[in-house]
């Protein structure tokens, strides 16, 4: 009797514990993503290679004879030769649809013999090292064309403080907005880092000259639109690069 008197006594106690659990209210979803979510697979694939510098001109010849090796297997957006902020660098973009696409690329490419033998196996020597990052683009920027072929692209990085698109998203676009609205610059795309150094932000910029270049940016610090965007984004901002490039003749953006 005292065993089952016991029984009733914790079965009462668990049920009051399951209404007392059920009666809380409901508490909000956090998601450790603190942006926009990403809607489709696209990504972009930045790679860097640096050249030995006597070797430069002997590696975008080769580059420039043997490209369509490696643009038979995946879509190739842009490659450009750093001139100013690296010194014998390449800078090229790739476009894949998922990682499931990439792989299946670059185990199509390990099994290549022409790629194989008549690039990667020459190339590969004349680079002291190689870099690459995963980059999806902000929500609100997609890529495009510059208006015409010719003239020279600025690779601006912008290492942002932790938090996101959600934190610092609002004030960059009106900063992208502002110079992009008001023609000072033609803004190729805007990408947000995945792989790699993290709360990194790309804007890959176009102009018909580095002396168009050098005018505009003049006469943008005295633009008090400008000047504002910039002093708003500015407080997420933890550093900045940029980099100077020419599209090779094999690029498909020019």
């Amino acid at each position: 009797m005292i065993q089952l008197r016991a029984f009733f006594r914790n079965a009462s106690r668990h049920a009051e514990h399951c209404l007392s659990v059920k009666s809380r209210p409901t508490q909000p979803k956090a998601w450790i993503s603190t942006g926009p979510q990403q809607q489709n697979g696209t990504f972009y694939e930045f790679r860097t290679y640096y050249i030995q510098p006597h070797l430069n001109a002997a590696f975008l010849k080769l580059t420039n004879e043997k490209i369509h090796l490696r643009t038979a297997h995946s879509e190739l957006v842009g490659y450009w030769s750093v001139e100013y902020g690296g010194l014998n660098q390449v800078f090229h973009i790739w476009k894949y649809d998922s990682y499931a696409q990439r792989a299946s690329v670059r185990a199509a490419l390990a099994q290549d013999p022409n790629w194989i033998e008549q690039y990667i196996s020459k190339a590969l020597p004349m680079l002291s090292s190689q870099d690459n990052e995963v980059l999806y683009l902000v929500p609100w920027s997609k890529v495009q064309k510059p208006p015409k072929d010719g003239g020279v692209f600025e690779l601006s990085t912008f290492q942002m403080k932790p938090g996101g698109p959600a934190v610092w998203g609002k004030a960059f676009q009106a900063a992208v907005g502002i110079r992009t609205g008001s023609r000072y610059a033609h803004a190729v795309g805007v990408f947000h880092s995945e792989f790699g150094p993290l709360n990194q932000v790309h804007v890959l910029w176009w102009y018909e000259s580095a002396d168009e270049r050098a005018s505009i940016r003049r006469t943008s610090h005295e633009d008090a639109r400008v000047v504002a965007a910039v002093r708003e984004s500015a407080v997420y901002l933890v550093s900045q690069k940029n980099k100077l490039m020419f599209p090779c003749a094999f690029s498909p953006m020019k």
